[in-house]
């Protein structure tokens, strides 16, 4: 759950989590999505489960006796959000999970993960495992979106974002996710070194400075959107959402089909990057992580009066 906070209104809770609102952005754009993620049998988690249920969205795992994770975030007087948390990340066991996995789903054609869930133990230590497991048969994409406050050890956070990295196709992360992590180098130069590792496509978003992106046939750049911002929480989720989206409708998700992901063209990816901005704009202009539907993202790309700063 993220509880919003600020100093001109009261608190309101929001289901969230950065992998949950990408899986609601995916569904809201009318893809079939599979849900794995814990939750208490609290308040909280019974306001989780019915909102994936609300959104067609399957969940292969049921409540459990732990409290549902609660991440606070506090607003600045210009919508950007600082973080605190509560929060329980155990999951079954790696072969019992990829069990409910691929039976809830049947063929799984991508999986996405990212921030906590790839991050805190034990959790996350099953997610690589189940993701090294379906790489076979799904591509894989990764947000490491990472809290020092939750890993402090930067070495270590280090070391398991370079192997969610080297597992993963596609990889977004955020200027403060790069300048936390990797201080001592440029933006430029940590998104080379995490290509080396193997991924198609890295992006890294901006903030009012939009996105950028790195490929094997080069890169690519997309300015924001002008917007009245609301709050910034979920935009960084539904960029991602927008990005396998786009991705998808081009046929590059899918394990057989990664060899044509590693080979996407310049043209492609400022058109994915002009996509995922538009829908992050979109969330950005209300409060809490309310991902565009198909029809709200379709019908902003096709306005021609939207202009860029």
């Amino acid at each position: 759950m993220d509880v919003v906070e600020s100093e001109t209104s009261a608190p309101t809770a929001h289901v969230g989590g950065s992998p949950l609102n990408v899986a609601v952005g995916l569904a809201r754009m009318e893809h079939d999505v599979v849900f794995a993620g814990r939750h208490g049998n609290d308040d909280y988690g019974r306001m989780i489960a019915r909102a994936l249920r609300a959104q067609g969205i399957t969940s292969v795992l049921e409540a459990d006796e732990l409290p549902t994770s609660v991440a606070t975030a506090t607003l600045d007087p210009t919508g950007q959000a600082s973080y605190e948390f509560s929060l329980e990340w155990s999951l079954p066991a790696a072969e019992l999970l990829t069990g409910r996995l691929t039976e809830a789903a049947g063929h799984i054609e991508h999986l996405h993960t990212g921030s906590l869930a790839a991050l805190m133990q034990p959790g996350a230590s099953v997610v690589k495992t189940v993701f090294g497991e379906l790489r076979e048969t799904a591509t894989i994409s990764y947000d490491p979106n990472y809290r020092p406050t939750l890993v402090p050890n930067r070495e270590l956070a280090r070391q398991q974002v370079e192997e969610f990295v080297a597992l993963a196709d596609v990889v977004q992360a955020s200027t403060d996710d790069l300048e936390l992590l990797y201080p001592e180098r440029s933006h430029y130069d940590t998104m080379a070194a995490w290509m080396e590792l193997g991924p198609a496509l890295v992006t890294v978003t901006r903030g009012a400075s939009g996105a950028v992106a790195l490929t094997r046939s080069g890169s690519a750049a997309q300015s924001a959107f002008s917007i009245d911002v609301a709050d910034t929480v979920g935009a960084g989720d539904s960029f991602m959402a927008a990005t396998l989206s786009s991705l998808r409708s081009r046929g590059l998700l899918g394990s057989a089909n990664r060899q044509a992901l590693q080979e996407i063209s310049e043209h492609d990816v400022a058109e994915v990057l002009y996509t995922a901005a538009k829908a992050a704009s979109l969330t950005a202009s209300r409060f809490g992580a309310q991902p565009p539907t198909a029809q709200e993202l379709a019908a902003a790309l096709s306005n021609p009066s939207a202009t860029v700063v």
